[in-house]
């Protein structure tokens, strides 16, 4: 963490208790209860009040993790599992492959491509070139059909918002044209590269545009009017460039939404494939035809194909029913539909013949998480990626035709991997409800009710949350530690019924399930509440914020990352409006009451012993409003008594996810354990 200090005169080494907050009560009445919120003032985060007083508090966290031993261990232990070289799953155009690679002493990705899957590879865009800051990054967003224009995008920090542009893959020229930074949903090339089309959502009005190269920003709106506030677009096209498709997206975790399509061969108008209809759908163009998984009539998920001349449902042909297990996601690469499904949270890739007749398996090396599936219709190569806990993510290339498949790129890391051990286990929440972990932990390890544990969840926006490669997750179980991870109602994990038990009225089952999951760890001695310590980071941040306001006992440390906490002001900012589905308002009375129940800020008492705290926010976060860590931590730093430190872990440039460069995910993961393993004991070397 690089601690900007811009205050003279504050010495972070004296600093030894959290620096004085104003308290400056703003009391309002909504439905008839008074609320008080001590520390709105914290909201503008330009005023020089604001400032000033982050700066206090950024030294303050200075100083304390100072006090703390290891951070040199931790350092180098963090930058080996951190500093290698990585690379994504590639995308194939025209016999050209792209992707991105990230050598072991860089600091961001760069963007490659080599002719032939065995062609000499040529760095295409490097962000480096761009800014001289660490934390600017370049991502790919199209490529033409021929393989001869792309189109990428440039983002600052940890910003969502992205400047795109179009450069020329032959001569590595930009052309002139350039769409200023906004938050664009997406980005597709004309078949012909005379232009493209591109889908915001910014403001209350998403819009698709289409617009030729040398036109006046922003071109000409093609589809959109009728549609404001709650809905997301995005554009995509099929393969061999036939089919323009529009998904309009309405609710948090796309609860509804309606596919547009465009014969761009045939110039006909924009028309629906899917509309009118509440559940989700994702469509993939096949030929003529058009595959679509979606929940309407299956709540985990079936396969329909329908003909776009025909699209009304009494026309639609079912190709894979609805399973056992939940379809996540497809793809449809070489004749055939991959789908990606989840089996008590352990994925599975099947392979479908076009009949809708079960084919294979590909059997995967562990559990873990498999993602990113790549490849095109009219070819049999598939490419995808796995990952677990321990396990760093391996690129996988699969030919459907050969029926064989072989690792293209495995991330190499130092990890004994055969001395940790994954296993999974069940157990009940306050409900009754069959809640699935993870434990990661030293193969044999045996639980004696001491061990320092480490539980994480998230539970919400349809969200499964799978294995994957964690550095904090590798760290902990070397060191003696247990690393567990609750799947909790409100994510994905067993289709779109577990997702409404843990949304809007019910999302205190969430709470519930991730309490439950502490309980057990507990009670099954593999901790205890002196040693166990919980992790999330913004929805999961709500969570953690919401089980040790409700359940503070249970707990000796906490990390709240990137978080709601004020659950009754959180869609008032940035894009939070997005969000009233998955969780409501408090501007509707029938709402109200719930989340005033759970919100974390509300429900602080003064006087209560709670545990140490580590809130992780920063400037760049465009997306979760930093304001609630910075109003959360002034309020429990006024409320504990129990002498645990409440901390500030804010950064000048930091956002919500992307953009990060090597150094700071480096830094910040050190900043967590050295905390961390302070509070729970556990060993730093």
């Amino acid at each position: 963490m690089k601690l900007l200090l811009a205050c003279a005169g504050v010495t972070a080494a004296l600093a030894a208790t959290p620096p004085a907050t104003l308290r400056k009560p703003v009391v309002e009445t909504l439905h008839g209860v008074k609320i008080t919120d001590p520390y709105r003032w914290l909201e503008d985060q330009d005023a020089p009040e604001t400032r000033a007083w982050l700066n206090a508090q950024i030294a303050y966290t200075q100083s304390v993790l100072s006090q703390y031993p290891g951070r040199d261990a931790l350092l180098q232990r963090a930058s080996e599992l951190t500093r290698t070289e990585t690379v994504t799953t590639p995308s194939s155009r025209n016999g050209r492959y792209f992707y991105r690679r990230r050598d072991a002493g860089a600091e961001q990705y760069v963007v490659v491509t080599r002719l032939g899957l065995h062609g000499k590879e040529e760095v295409l865009l490097d962000p480096s070139r761009f800014s001289s800051d660490p934390n600017t990054s370049v991502a790919l967003e199209d490529i033409s059909l021929d393989a001869g224009l792309v189109v990428y995008g440039i983002r600052q920090g940890g910003k969502d918002e992205v400047r795109l542009r179009f450069r020329q893959v032959a001569t590595r020229e930009d052309l002139r044209d350039e769409l200023p930074e906004a938050r664009y949903m997406s980005v597709s090339l004309k078949p012909d590269k005379t232009g493209y089309f591109y889908a915001t959502s910014g403001g209350d009005s998403p819009r698709v545009f289409e617009r030729n190269f040398g036109e006046p920003h922003p071109g000409h709106e093609i589809f959109g009017s009728g549609y404001g506030a709650g809905h997301l677009m995005y554009t995509y096209l099929s393969d061999e460039g036939r089919w323009l498709i529009i998904a309009v997206i309405e609710g948090s975790a796309a609860d509804k939404v309606e596919v547009f399509v465009k014969d761009l061969a045939a110039d006909a108008p924009i028309r629906p494939l899917i509309a009118g209809i509440p559940a989700r759908f994702q469509a993939i163009p096949a030929g003529d035809r058009f595959y679509v998984m979606t929940n309407h009539g299956a709540p985990r998920n079936r396969i329909v194909e329908i003909d776009p001349a025909r699209p009304q449902p009494e026309h639609w042909r079912e190709v894979i029913p609805e399973q056992r297990f939940v379809m996540e996601s497809f793809a449809a690469v070489g004749g055939r539909l991959l789908v990606l499904a989840l089996e008590d949270v352990q994925s599975r890739l099947l392979v479908y013949q076009p009949s809708g007749k079960f084919e294979r398996e590909l059997p995967l090396p562990a559990i873990g998480s498999v993602s990113s599936l790549s490849g095109e219709w009219s070819k049999p190569e598939l490419f995808y990626s796995f990952t677990s806990f321990h396990i760093p993510p391996s690129i996988y290339r699969a030919d459907l035709h050969a029926r064989a498949q072989a690792i293209w790129h495995a991330t190499k890391l130092p990890i004994g991997t055969a001395a940790l051990e994954l296993r999974q286990v069940f157990y009940p929440s306050k409900d009754g409800t069959r809640i699935p972990m993870f434990l990661l932990h030293k193969t044999g390890l045996k639980p004696d009710g001491a061990t320092p544990a480490l539980l994480t969840g998230y539970g919400g926006f349809m969200v499964s949350n799978t294995p994957s490669f964690s550095a904090i997750a590798v760290m902990w179980a070397e060191r003696g530690g247990v690393f567990a991870l609750a799947n909790l109602r409100g994510g994905g994990e067993y289709g779109e019924e577990w997702h409404k038990a843990g949304m809007l009225g019910k999302k205190q089952n969430v709470f519930d399930d991730f309490i439950a999951a502490s309980e057990w760890l507990t009670a099954n001695k593999h901790t205890n509440p002196g040693k166990l310590g919980i992790y999330g980071g913004s929805n999961g941040g709500l969570l953690v914020g919401a089980a040790m306001v409700q359940r503070p006992e249970l707990y000796q440390a906490v990390v709240c990352a990137v978080p709601l906490l004020d659950m009754l002001r959180y869609d008032k900012f940035l894009v939070a409006r997005f969000w009233t589905p998955e969780y409501g308002t408090s501007d509707n009375a029938g709402q109200f009451p719930y989340l005033l129940k759970y919100s974390p800020y509300q429900n602080v008492k003064k006087g209560v012993s709670y545990p140490a705290v580590m809130f992780k926010t920063g400037d760049g976060d465009t997306r979760v409003a930093p304001l609630h860590a910075r109003k959360m931590t002034a309020l429990m730093q006024e409320a504990t008594t129990s002498r645990r430190p409440i901390l500030l872990l804010y950064d000048l440039k930091a956002g919500h996810s992307a953009g990060m460069g090597v150094t700071q995910k480096i830094e910040e993961t050190a900043d967590v354990m050295q905390f961390l393993s302070a509070q729970l004991g556990l060993a730093v070397r």
